[in-house]
């Protein structure tokens, strides 16, 4: 790697742990993940600004592509906005089960019991949409080419995700196709792509999970050391 004193610092304090509490840390957070659900069922309990703003900062400090960051997190709050974006969502929705959809995708979605009807984005108190940026960069006002942008946003969703089920949220990805109302309803510029919109919020108390998506592939199917 080329650097030197005027593009880089030293690493400064890295956490270092023994072995033994490195493998112990390792597996609390993975029994913690194990308990992450993707929930259809939230309560309207409210949900303090700042704490979905923690769980934004968490994701922020995702890798991306030459550090350009091509994200933004448009964090849906007010009530009548979020029954717009849901009337929206579900205008797509609708067209994907009755025309758009396969019978395979259709097959597949079945066990998980999903349809165009999307009440919880009324109910749960944020909708966080996430966009992606094709020109950005690190500093404010820059207009340069982003690189890896799908790869960068995935893993700081991924992140959002894990930070909002450690701040002891339940969450929803929900991906209708086409997005693009969305650019107009959050206020975000055209050259943004909506990637997703993030449903957050306290799982109601009769919330129920599918069976089907309980059902995770054990190490030996999803890696290999070689």
């Amino acid at each position: 790697m080329k650097g030197g004193p005027e593009t880089h610092q030293p690493l400064g304090a890295f956490p270092t742990y023994p072995v033994e509490d490195m493998r112990a840390r390792a597996r609390a957070f993975h029994e913690s993940l194990q308990t992450r659900r993707s929930v259809r069922s939230f309560s309207d309990r409210p949900v303090p600004q700042d704490l979905i703003a923690e769980c934004v900062r968490a994701a922020g400090t995702a890798p991306s592509g030459a550090n350009h960051q091509p994200w933004f997190f448009a964090c849906v709050g007010s009530p009548t906005l979020k029954t717009s974006i849901r009337q929206a969502a579900e205008a797509e929705e609708r067209a994907f089960y009755e025309r758009r959809a396969g019978q395979e995708w259709l097959d597949a979605l079945s066990p998980i019991g999903t349809d165009a009807d999307k009440p919880y984005m009324d109910i749960a108190p944020w909708l966080i949409c996430i966009f992606a940026q094709r020109r950005g960069g690190v500093s404010p006002g820059e207009d340069r080419k982003n690189y890896y942008i799908s790869e960068s946003v995935g893993i700081a969703t991924g992140l959002l995700i894990a930070a909002c089920h450690q701040a002891g949220l339940a969450t929803l990805v929900h991906t209708p196709n086409p997005m693009r109302f969305l650019n107009e309803l959050c206020g975000r510029p055209k050259s943004e792509k909506p990637f997703l919109i993030l449903v957050a919020g306290y799982p109601a108390d009769d919330a129920l999970v599918p069976k089907h998506a309980l059902l995770k592939k054990p190490l030996p199917d999803i890696a290999s050391f070689l």
